[in-house]
């Protein structure tokens, strides 16, 4: 009996022992994997796991402007590059990621896959995702005609499978200038296309240096903690950024993730919905939304019966004055002094009958006004006229004096007459001046005799 058992308890550590020892196996080798992936770098960045996702369940990602983003850790990103490929940067940028391992997704453009379609197959053939970004790059999605922006759509797909001779491109999609619009979007989503935006820029498009690249990359990567990049891979800024980024990334203790869409054979990743925001709520933080109020459904639906006036502490259903209501008031504060009695309310009867407020009828004295005879009204109106006239002449009047006694004070014969004697000729200014003059004083002797007979 002894011996079966100590049998038992060595067959126990044996196999624990097998079990550690296949572990340790399982995890060298799979380092071992890993750093053959990437021969003679060791220290590459290297790409931490792929991701596989299902656009129809998922199809609008990038909390630029959508509520979802890809279902990321901590520190985890995922690289795109847009409007490609063209040769001389493009090439260039898959030497930097092959240099270190790095897996990114290319959203490519129709016209330049036409262009340059080793580019595309390079592409493929470096094992990265390719997804399309229409045909002729259109800043204009969000107004044009939903045919037309379907025509770039399925054109961009199809220039960009005839550059891959064999396979289609990846079911994502990437509007150009982010410039989306519902029916592109539906459309999209129709056809089990994801719409990729992003989580953060880095302004690679715009005429800044490549150290302006690199700052805004990492600074707004800072911010989100993770995310998608948004990058352009025919900009020679770009190429220069984009090694100082993948080693700052590594630095600060980043992963890269590889994104591919689920195929019958390679099922999408297991993920739960909270995943796929970019800040999901936690149970240790306070949320901002109030919590939702439940339908309650209550046993008794019985009504409550309305306060009757005696228990308001009316006496006969009549109302008390202000006075008493002061009064009963103090009774009840015990000492504390209450404000002085308001002129107001008056004390209005109550009906016992129905309890409605019967107020005081207005007397017809109030509405009366003093009516005047038509022949008042009229005399009363001709003088308000005549007054009008009198005072318009009187203002008359006074304007043609002053200008009369400034056109005296202009004439001064003195200095006339010893011009004329100089001159040895008469100063027709003067002439004109006396007969001005003339003609305001005869206008004035006018105004004055009708002033007279007005008074």
């Amino acid at each position: 009996m002894i011996g079966n058992v100590c049998v038992g308890v060595r067959q126990r550590q044996w196999r624990a022992i097998s079990l550690g020892l296949l572990l340790c196996f399982i995890c060298f080798t799979s380092r071992t994997v890993m750093a053959a992936d990437c021969p003679g770098h060791p220290d590459a960045l290297g790409t931490s796991r792929t991701l596989v996702v299902d656009p129809k369940a998922h199809p609008r990602i990038g909390t630029m402007q959508y509520a979802e983003t890809l279902p990321l850790e901590d520190h985890e990103v995922v690289l795109t590059f847009d409007d490609g490929p063209l040769p001389r940067n493009s090439n260039q940028i898959l030497d930097i990621l092959a240099a270190e391992c790095v897996k990114a997704t290319f959203f490519t453009i129709g016209r330049m896959a036409q262009a340059y379609p080793e580019g595309v197959r390079k592409l493929r053939d470096a094992g990265q995702t390719i997804g399309t970004h229409s045909q002729d790059h259109p800043l204009s999605m969000n107004r044009m005609p939903i045919e037309r922006a379907r025509q770039e759509i399925d054109d961009g797909i199809a220039s960009v499978t005839a550059a891959l001779g064999n396979g289609a491109p990846a079911a994502f999609f990437r509007i150009p200038g982010l410039l989306r619009a519902e029916g592109v979007e539906d459309y999209l989503a129709s056809r089990g296309i994801q719409v990729w935006s992003a989580d953060f820029l880095a302004d690679d498009w715009r005429h800044i240096s490549s150290s302006r690249v690199y700052e805004l990359a990492m600074k707004r990567l800072e911010q989100k903690g993770k995310g998608i990049l948004l990058l352009h891979d025919i900009q020679a800024r770009t190429v220069a950024a984009l090694p100082r980024i993948l080693h700052e990334l590594k630095v600060r203790g980043y992963r890269i993730v590889d994104v591919v869409p689920a195929t019958p054979e390679q099922p999408a990743t297991p993920t739960e919905p909270l995943q796929w925001q970019l800040h999901p709520p936690s149970e240790t933080v306070a949320i901002s939304q109030w919590p939702e109020i439940p339908n309650f459904v209550f046993a008794d639906g019985g009504e409550l019966t309305a306060p009757a006036f005696s228990d308001l502490d009316w006496r006969d259903l009549q109302s008390m004055t202000l006075a008493e209501l002061l009064d009963h008031a103090s009774r009840s504060t015990r000492g504390v002094p209450l404000p002085r009695q308001a002129p107001w309310p008056r004390r209005w009867p109550v009906s016992s009958e129905s309890g409605a407020i019967a107020l005081p009828v207005p007397a017809a004295s109030v509405f009366e006004m003093a009516e005047k005879s038509y022949a008042a009204w009229a005399m009363s109106s001709h003088h308000q006229e005549q007054t009008v006239q009198a005072d318009r002449r009187t203002d008359r009047i006074a304007k043609l004096i002053a200008a009369d006694s400034g056109e005296s004070r202009r004439m001064r014969p003195r200095r006339q007459g010893e011009h004329a004697r100089r001159s040895g000729k008469r100063h027709p200014t003067g002439h004109g001046s006396r007969v001005t003059a003339h003609g305001g004083r005869r206008e004035l002797k006018h105004l004055v005799q009708l002033k007279k007979r007005s008074a």
